[in-house]
């Protein structure tokens, strides 16, 4: 009897106490939970060692990067203005960008230095009410279930569309002012197989993925971007076509770059860069910051920024000079990404190869 109470008491809390962790969905979305727990999403603070040490980097006494990192955090004031700091023991905070917190998200406030997710209302003493796209969506004894435009529109944007420093300067940016999230959802939450609900009583089928494939995944990344080669006498001519609806580089810890290799027989003929890929400015994607005119790496304090880049659905053509070709000659091209960029690898230690190391997104061989 007392294990029943207490299992009782529990499930109560969960439904009346203000948050729902990410576990509690697992019973009825197993799948999705599943999925999310692979994502992006399920990382924080405490399992993602880029972005803690970047956050430590630019304040170790203010988190204010919980706005959208630990946004279902229940001190979330106190994180960004420095009374709290990140609680392993928290569920709010170790939950991530939580099952929670995306669908209680009532509308996006659209504002200069960053878009504002304005959370639902909660009825004290009664289940919570879950947002999301379904038509008719089932019963729970754990919430109530309603459609909100704003999962076809603007959730997305509240967190993936642009961010100012303090001093005005942009550190990030994915979307335009008029983007909506339709077509976030339907690169990144592409259907699958599977009903929404562990039970399918309604038998849809199918759902939209919580796995949110990015530039984390070999396969998807490939999508993102066409590579064309031509050469003419002395000139290879690259073309990149950017089929993304958000910029080439968007995260201004990483870096896109190109390797390109000229090859005859064994020997290495010509080669776009030596030891650094930023040798080649033009084929190097990055953000870069200055405080005060002086170079700086963290952009938290930065007061000037720019960023070499692709636009959303933009095509570059890249020239370069080259040796003159013969017979058996091959061009190899391809397209990196670094997690970590070299530059932020000189102010932060990072223990992950993979945010070290550079990852192929896709590479093209031509042979003459």
């Amino acid at each position: 009897m007392k294990y029943l109470l207490l299992s009782l008491f529990i499930s109560i809390s969960v439904l009346h106490g203000g948050y729902m962790d990410n576990h509690a969905c697992s019973e009825c979305h197993e799948k999705i939970y599943e999925e999310f727990q692979q994502s992006q999403h399920a990382r924080t603070y405490f399992n993602d060692e880029l972005h803690r040490k970047i956050a430590d980097a630019a304040n170790e006494k203010k988190y204010a990067c919980a706005t959208c990192h630990m946004p279902a955090a229940d001190n979330l004031k106190d994180l960004i203005s420095g009374k709290a700091r990140p609680d392993p023991q928290n569920k709010t905070h170790t939950d991530a960008i939580s099952c929670y917190f995306c669908h209680t998200i009532a509308y996006v406030k659209k504002a200069h230095q960053f878009n504002i997710n304005i959370k639902s209302r909660q009825a004290e003493g009664y289940k919570p009410t879950l947002y999301g796209r379904l038509n008719n969506p089932d019963e729970s004894d754990k919430h109530s279930s309603v459609q909100n435009p704003v999962y076809a529109k603007n959730a997305c944007t509240g967190c993936h569309s642009h961010k100012l420093n303090e001093q005005n300067v942009t550190i990030f940016h994915a979307m335009s002012k008029n983007q909506n999230s339709l077509s976030c959802i339907e690169c990144h939450m592409a259907e699958t197989e599977g009903g929404a609900e562990k039970m399918d009583k309604r038998a849809r089928g199918h759902h939209a993925s919580h796995r949110f494939p990015g530039i984390h995944d070999a396969a998807f990344r490939k999508k993102g971007v066409d590579i064309n080669v031509t050469v003419q006498n002395d000139t290879l001519e690259v073309t990149l076509t950017n089929k993304m609806d958000h910029p080439l580089i968007i995260q201004p810890a990483r870096a896109k770059f190109l390797k390109i290799v000229i090859k005859r027989g064994y020997k290495t003929l010509w080669q776009n860069y030596h030891t650094d890929p930023s040798e080649d400015p033009q084929g190097y994607f990055a953000y870069s910051f200055k405080k005060d005119g002086e170079k700086i790496i963290i952009p938290a304090t930065a007061t000037e920024g720019s960023a070499h880049n692709l636009g959303a659905r933009a095509v570059a053509h890249l020239h370069y000079k080259i040796p003159k070709l013969l017979s058996g000659d091959t061009i190899s091209v391809a397209l990196y990404v670094q997690l970590a960029k070299s530059d932020c690898l000189k102010v932060i230690d990072l223990k992950d190869q993979s945010l070290r190391k550079p990852q192929l997104i896709k590479e093209i061989v031509k042979h003459f």
